[in-house]
């Protein structure tokens, strides 16, 4: 749009001349530069600022991160707790214990998409556990991988080599994990993902053929690639549970092979892992949280940017400071809560099978024994399954330390874009999707178990 242009040129020319007169020092230039020429964030990247989250004011790597495992590792250094380590299996249980990870929630991959590739194969697969807020990874005989959410920088990876029981436990941060956690497939900020591949033999990805990266709005037949798959799902086929063959024309898989498969003992044995399921279900609810955790992860760190540079840029100029966004600063935010809403609310998830899926109740169960109810017992945690993964297409990752700790402008923002459209007041196609039924028992659920709610909410309440 025209007069889009001819902001950004108008702005740049000014900021040049502010640079000229006061001799902004070069990493402000630079900063500055780039923030003038992308309205959404993202655009920094197309700059070649492709560790942006290793400026102030994230200072990934630089900074002692803290979270649910930075405060165990606290607690280890200070004595004050010990796991036995003499089983592999019972350590795995105490750890998932101390977290609060349901054992139901184990899915398994045998593509060699890991740092321990040379432990991964078809007939040891890895398995991943994870809860509302960290995620936890397992092969048989290597170390422990854990992701977690640090209040300010987003998503942090370590590992736990806990096979020497006389070696003090130690969770190691390490660079390699952001190889493929900080890429492009997850917009280049330190970020989770279900990645989807055609599979060798050996769990090898066949990488000429290419790979998916999964969320909510992946077709059924992209996923899987590469995962054990229990659980039915009717006429519907996926890329779980095959081996793809390679030809010269590229690789192919016969996916009706690992349909509607229940039972995984003809594939490998199952009894070193802590159930013998990889849960469809489980699956599909992973695959929704990975790509909330990102988009959460990337809007916080964005915004934080937005606000130092902001900031500095005021100093500069020896203008006073202020808490309120303005000029491209609030033009980035404005964008990421816009980001943050649409997946939020399920914008583009894709229609179930026509049987629906069906998956163990055992996950379900421990899925849902944290959900939050109000008091007919309604909670974002319920599921549907017939035509979409949930009754209520509101995240229940609206309740996560992902969410709670977003900038308190950024998340006062959504708050606000939210009521609007659980309101009626928007009517975007975006959220057509969305009954006034279902609107009103979102907002009804919210009101009675989100308590940072703005005032806003309980008036808009009231008024109806």
């Amino acid at each position: 749009m025209v007069w889009i242009e001819q902001f950004r040129v108008s702005q740049m020319v000014l900021f040049h001349r502010f640079c000229f007169v006061l001799k902004v020092r070069t990493q402000l230039i630079a900063g500055f530069a780039l923030m003038f020429s992308c309205f959404s964030g993202e655009g920094l990247y197309a700059s070649g600022y492709d560790t942006m989250y290793e400026q102030p004011p994230i200072n990934y790597s630089g900074s002692d991160p803290s979270g649910p495992v930075a405060d165990l590792q606290r607690k280890l250094d200070e004595g004050g707790l010990q796991f036995d380590r003499s089983n592999e299996k019972e350590f795995l249980l105490a750890l998932l214990d101390h977290f609060e990870i349901p054992v139901e929630s184990q899915v398994l991959v045998f593509s060699q998409t890991s740092h321990q590739n040379s432990r991964i194969r078809p007939r040891t697969p890895r398995a991943v556990y994870f809860n509302d807020n960290i995620y936890l990874g397992w092969v048989q005989g290597g170390v422990v991988e854990i992701a977690d959410v640090s209040p300010t920088q987003g998503l942090m990876f370590y590992t736990l080599d806990h096979r020497d029981p006389d070696r003090k436990m130690k969770f190691e941060r390490t660079a390699t994990c952001l190889d493929c956690h900080a890429g492009s497939r997850v917009g280049n900020m330190p970020g989770m993902m279900v990645r989807s591949v055609y599979p060798s033999d050996t769990g090898q990805p066949i990488l000429r053929q290419g790979s998916f990266v999964t969320s909510h709005a992946s077709p059924l037949n992209e996923r899987w690639g590469g995962w054990y798959v229990t659980g039915t799902h009717g006429d519907a086929l996926h890329m779980g549970n095959v081996i793809a063959d390679e030809t010269e024309q590229g690789a192919t898989l016969d996916t009706k092979l690992g349909a509607n498969v229940t039972d995984l003992s003809n594939y490998f044995d199952t009894r070193p892992y802590l159930t013998d399921s990889s849960d469809i279900v489980a699956l599909m609810v992973l695959e929704h949280q990975c790509e909330m955790q990102n988009v959460l992860s990337r809007a916080g760190n964005y915004t934080r940017l937005a606000m130092y540079r902001q900031k500095k840029l005021r100093e500069e100029l020896g203008e006073p400071p202020t808490d309120e966004l303005v000029g491209s600063s609030l033009t980035v935010t404005k964008s990421q809560v816009e980001k943050v809403l649409q997946y939020l609310l399920f914008s583009d998830e894709i229609m179930l099978p026509d049987d629906g899926i069906n998956g163990r109740e055992t996950f379900q169960k421990g899925f849902q024994r944290n959900a939050k109810r109000d008091t007919e017992g309604r909670s974002l945690k319920d599921f549907q399954l017939k035509h979409r993964l949930f009754k209520y297409r509101c995240s229940y990752m609206i309740y996560s330390t992902a969410f709670d700790d977003l900038p308190a402008t950024l998340k006062q923002m959504v708050y606000v874009r939210l009521l609007e459209v659980l309101d009626g007041e928007d009517t975007s196609p975006e959220f057509a999707h969305l009954s006034s039924f279902e609107k009103e028992a979102i907002k009804e659920i919210l009101l009675a178990t989100k308590n940072d709610l703005p005032a806003e909410w309980r008036e808009s309440s009231a008024n109806q």
